[in-house]
């Protein structure tokens, strides 16, 4: 078990001191493809360079720059949205519009088939997700940088992945939002997510690739024990519905009532709790009005 939450920094697992790891951690560079040489992370100036964390002895992506190896995930998202050999190229973070005008967000990568002239013949969507964390990793990305390469530091602070957030305040709006113009339009989204966030979401109900307009291209982090490297490998490609994926995602599962009545029985008996304080109703039951539990006049 990992006595700290950082899996990858800077790009390289954090117990590969070689002398390439090395440069990249002094330099702050990034080796997945970044919009510029940099690691750019939460600052410019002094970046997070936190690509993974470790929930159990599992790294959990957590940098959506990360998905950017090989260009792997281009590749996946063109074989879903045209026909084998088709040429074609990738457009980052291009703004989306509704029929007022207004941002419905950016796409991160729109794929663009080119015809024989170079002009655009079709195009998809496709929106990477990493995942969000809950508590505090700059102590410990700061104290390995600190202390690297020679002593082994532990951390007793709670970090971890945070899925619930990450999908019901990045996903589920893109679906919904940027998806349904896409939908409007008749054209295709990719999905590329790392599988621990695939299965925290409810099971999505699977479509035949033919009928699918989301694929959800899903991969892991592979430890290549020569290298001590991570490689952002395919684990699976599930094809969806995009209508029966919202219905079921957005849909909540009703728990126990019994419990919600109990926590407002336990209001109701804290007085403190009622608002008003002292009156549940502006009527006394009789056709006279009350104010704070006394009775005002009424005209006949």
């Amino acid at each position: 078990m990992p006595s700290h939450p950082l899996a990858e920094v800077f790009g390289f697992p954090h117990d590969n001191h070689s002398e390439r790891a090395e440069r990249y951690r002094n330099q702050a560079l990034c080796p997945y493809n970044n919009k510029v040489p940099s690691c750019t992370k939460n600052s410019v100036i002094n970046p997070l360079g936190v690509c993974s964390v470790f929930e159990a002895e599992q790294p959990v992506i957590t940098c959506p720059t990360r998905f950017r190896e090989d260009w792997r995930i281009l590749e996946d998202a063109a074989n879903f949205f045209f026909p084998p050999g088709t040429r074609y190229t990738a457009v980052p973070e291009t703004r989306l519009d509704d029929a007022d005008g207004q941002s419905a967000g950016n796409v991160d990568f729109v794929l663009v088939a080119l015809g024989p002239q170079g002009e655009i013949a079709d195009f998809g969507a496709l929106e990477v997700q990493s995942v969000y964390i809950s508590g505090n990793v700059s102590g410990p990305f700061n104290q390995y940088m600190e202390t690297r390469p020679n002593h082994v530091f532990t951390w007793g602070g709670s970090v971890r992945p945070d899925y619930l957030s990450s999908s019901r305040k990045r996903l589920v709006p893109q679906l919904i939002y940027k998806g349904g113009i896409l939908r409007e339009w008749n054209k295709k989204t990719a999905v590329a997510i790392q599988r621990p966030f695939y299965e925290s979401l409810p099971p999505l109900p699977v479509a035949a690739r033919e009928d699918a307009d989301i694929a959800w291209l899903i991969y892991e982090l592979v430890l290549d024990d020569r290298m001590n490297l991570y490689h952002l490998t395919q684990d699976e490609i599930v094809y969806t519905n995009s209508e029966a994926v919202l219905a079921h995602i957005t849909t909540a599962k009703a728990g126990d009532m019994r419990g919600f009545l109990s926590r407002i029985q336990q209001k109701l008996e804290r007085e403190e709790q009622r608002i008003p304080p002292l009156t549940l109703t502006p009527f006394d039951g009789l056709g006279g009005k009350k104010i704070n539990n006394e009775p005002i006049a009424t005209t006949q």
